[in-house]
């Protein structure tokens, strides 16, 4: 069977360097950080009193005072970025077939802040369930591609996906997977999560994951740096249009990059904790790879997963060594969560925007906050430290790891007819 084609025809994001693709590029490739103390709730009394929030984002301008109350923010955030990438691809859709166009969304987690606000009120009550009608269908984790296929008018494939942090790169590949074998001409795929508020950073200090860097919240996303201490929690969403190349083509559509595969993985290890030795890390980029038909020879840049944690990047750089071999030198790595935080089930979107932006425009966004180099590291791998670096890049990696020892990869390359 000869597989179809599959392009990216749009883009949207919403991200807390930036409200648009291009004021997110635009901050990834200057080194601006989206870390800040957290204004969205009272955080006198927990650990970590900083983020990466969504700054200027107006729910009630964009989608109505009346809508913006029935959606959780995460389905906001998604609407929002999608709407972007929509205008992006310069879709109508009254002119496509919408029984060939699907939604499939990531989310790691969902509509916490709904579930917090309804749980925290019933607490106070006095026992009588007097629950908001709309808290389940706000919650919910599918409710984001549901809301977008309404919106539009889309009556293909239809869910989302949950692997934690990997969720959006999981989308992606489905997304990816059903077009390539015609079940589909285009999608619109990606993820969003939003996460910051009482029950997200207090779960999260809980488990020791996120820095504490609470006197400079701008340098505390530290990716390979020697003195990282953990994770900055981000918040947003990034949405990408594909399509089949001869779709794309028939109706005139400007290409970004070719998607030319995607590979899945399980550490199969630990609840939370990466494999010591980077195994399912390895063996979902030599997946990728694979299924792309490429070898390492044929990237030129890895967007890495680089979580800032004591215990995460020495992993994934095993990984990418045992992946990459001799190839590690010659390519550039970098962790564009050292300016956005981590976007959990949305960061495989938003970091694919990144590496499908490199790729077009080829420049290599930095790893920022570095200081220290850690010994642990050969001092041979360019990590693309502080500034972004100028280069061809033919092709682009972007690595998606999750609790659970969920892993996905995905590849992106420049369009060639």
């Amino acid at each position: 069977m000869e597989f179809k084609r599959v392009v990216v025809t749009g883009l949207g994001a919403l991200t807390p360097i930036g409200n648009s693709v291009s004021e997110y590029w635009n901050g990834l490739i200057n080194g601006v950080s989206g870390a800040a103390l957290i204004k969205s709730f009272d955080t006198s009394k927990f650990k970590t009193q900083f983020a990466c929030e969504v700054k200027n984002f107006d729910a009630d301008g964009f989608l109505g005072k009346k809508d913006a109350r029935k959606l959780d923010p995460f389905v906001q955030y998604a609407l929002y970025s999608t709407e972007e990438a929509v205008n992006d691809a310069g879709l109508n859709f009254e002119t496509l077939d919408t029984s060939r166009i699907g939604v499939i969304w990531g989310s790691g987690i969902g509509g916490l802040k709904t579930f917090l606000d309804e749980v925290v009120n019933f607490a106070k009550g006095d026992g009588t369930p007097r629950f908001n009608p709309f808290f389940i269908p706000k919650m919910i984790a599918d409710i984001a591609p549901g809301h977008i296929s309404i919106k539009y008018g889309l009556r293909g494939p239809n869910f989302t996906t949950v692997s934690a942090c990997a969720s959006s790169n999981n989308s992606l590949i489905d997304a990816f997977n059903y077009i390539r074998l015609g079940k589909a001409n285009m999608f619109i795929s990606g993820g969003s999560e939003a996460i910051i508020n009482e029950a997200g950073i207090g779960g999260f200090n809980a488990m020791h994951a996120l820095s504490t860097r609470n006197d400079d919240p701008a340098t505390a996303s530290r990716p390979f740096d020697l003195d990282r201490d953990g994770f900055v929690a981000g918040e947003g969403a990034g949405t990408i249009i594909l399509e089949e190349l001869e779709h794309a083509k028939a109706r005139g559509a400007k290409i970004y990059a070719e998607m030319m595969g995607g590979g899945m993985s399980a550490d199969a290890y630990h609840m939370t904790a990466p494999h010591p030795e980077g195994l399912g890390a390895a063996l979902v980029m030599k997946a990728a790879l694979e299924d792309a038909n490429m070898t390492p020879a044929d990237i030129d840049y890895v967007n890495v997963h680089g979580t800032s944690t004591p215990i995460g990047d020495p992993q994934e750089v095993k990984a990418i060594s045992e992946a990459y071999g001799d190839d590690l030198f010659r390519i550039n790595i970098s962790s564009t969560k050292s300016m956005t935080g981590h976007l959990l089930g949305a960061a495989g979107a938003v970091e694919a925007i990144a590496a499908i932006m490199a790729v077009k425009h080829n420049i290599v966004p930095p790893t920022i906050n570095h200081f220290t180099d850690d010994p642990a590291f050969d001092p041979r791998i360019n990590f693309t430290f502080n500034k972004a670096q100028e280069r061809v890049v033919r092709a682009a990696q972007s690595n998606g790891f999750g609790f659970g020892g969920h892993n996905a990869s995905v590849i992106f390359k420049k369009y060639e007819d």
